[in-house]
């Protein structure tokens, strides 16, 4: 018995310290679809523990509780209620762009961490009310993209930015987006307001424009572009009859242009991205294929990338790590507050170059 009851003694020290180690993470909206990244695992996971979840939609709750098996009791009516119920350290939003800032004006004064799928925000005026709530309260408010997990990313970043072995960088292609959001079936929980030109701030130049401006802002370590300009269209008015669809965005800088190519019509899904040198090129056409020249007369070379230089790889573990201290932020990472404000500050002048018909410049 004696055994039994050391054995009972250890098993229960060691889960206490497992709950102590873990971050308690509230989640803010079930809508984005985004959120199933989060809840697929969400049970074996040793570094967060969910907590609570303000979601009003309980028809959305009750299907997500019954797909990923967390307890209905965990759900709040309201982000108020639900922090002062569970207290959590960190928020990860999973709601509308536009409902960014109310997470934030929560969560702020309180000392609770944020951290946003992307875009920051709908408009600079939001994402300027979020930089002044964090910076006064002393809390981190990270942006996530699906993107900052691609490991050809950190290695064509290497190639040509910190090492600029293809030469002076002059022009940056980067392309993302899919079919768009009906056509490959999303919930109608997240096109409700995904489609909506208010609450998602645009439509495909914000849900895929904010890409390869975050991207591009990495790059050129926050130097904001000289002038940006747009052209949004509607090719299927018939499916997206408030929003854009189409997006080409020009971003120039003194010695380098990049190109945004942003669509819900693209016949295959695509995040990928092409830096060219004065020299070469290195062309990222996926998250772990690479292809290069380090000259004009160098042969055509491919490799396959699966490290990213991170402590992580992937966003919540990230979100833990940062609220823990084990992980600091600096101001050009991809989820840095100071590049996300830039990303909001391109997205804004790009609505407004489509509308207005002219280039807008940025001070």
């Amino acid at each position: 018995m004696k055994i039994y009851s050391i054995l009972f003694a250890f098993i229960t020290l060691f889960s206490l310290q497992l709950v102590n180690a873990q971050v308690r993470i509230g989640i803010d909206g079930l809508s984005h679809d985004h959120v199933h990244g989060l809840l697929n695992n969400h049970k074996t996971r040793t570094d967060i523990v969910i907590v609570g979840i303000a979601e009003p939609n309980k028809k959305r709750a009750q299907e997500l509780s019954g797909r990923y098996g967390f307890d209905m009791e965990l759900v709040y009516d309201d982000l108020q209620s639900m922090i002062e119920e569970t207290e959590p350290q960190g928020v990860v939003a999973f709601n509308s762009i536009y409902d960014h800032l109310k997470t934030v004006e929560v969560c702020a004064p309180k000392g609770i961490h944020v951290m946003v799928e992307k875009p920051l925000a709908v408009s600079v005026e939001h994402a300027e009310r979020m930089d002044r709530l964090a910076r006064e309260n002393n809390i981190h408010l990270l942006t996530n993209f699906e993107t900052t997990w691609y490991p050809t990313l950190y290695k064509a970043f290497d190639m040509a930015v910190a090492n600029n072995v293809i030469g002076d960088i002059n022009k940056v292609w980067i392309n993302d987006g899919h079919k768009g959001p009906v056509e490959i079936g999303c919930s109608p929980e997240f096109i409700e307001w995904l489609t909506d030109p208010v609450l998602n701030g645009g439509g495909a130049v914000t849900d895929f424009g904010c890409y390869g401006a975050n991207i591009m802002t990495w790059i050129m370590q926050n130097e904001v572009p000289e002038t940006i300009t747009a052209v949004l269209q509607t090719i299927k008015p018939d499916v997206y009859p408030e929003v854009d669809d189409q997006a080409t965005i020009i971003l120039t800088y003194p010695n380098a242009q990049a190109v945004i190519q942003a669509s819900w019509n693209w016949p295959v899904d695509r995040k990928d991205l092409t830096i060219y040198g004065k020299e070469g090129y290195v062309d990222a056409p996926n998250q772990h294929d690479l292809e290069y020249r380090l000259t004009r007369n160098s042969p055509k070379e491919v490799m396959r990338v699966t490290d990213i230089p991170l402590e992580t790889n992937e966003p919540f573990n990230y979100f833990a790590k940062v609220i823990k201290g084990d992980i600091v932020v600096n101001e050009t990472d991809l989820s840095s507050l100071e590049n996300n404000i830039i990303v909001v500050k391109i997205l804004d002048a790009a609505k407004r170059s489509a509308a207005e018909g002219r280039a807008i410049e940025l001070k």
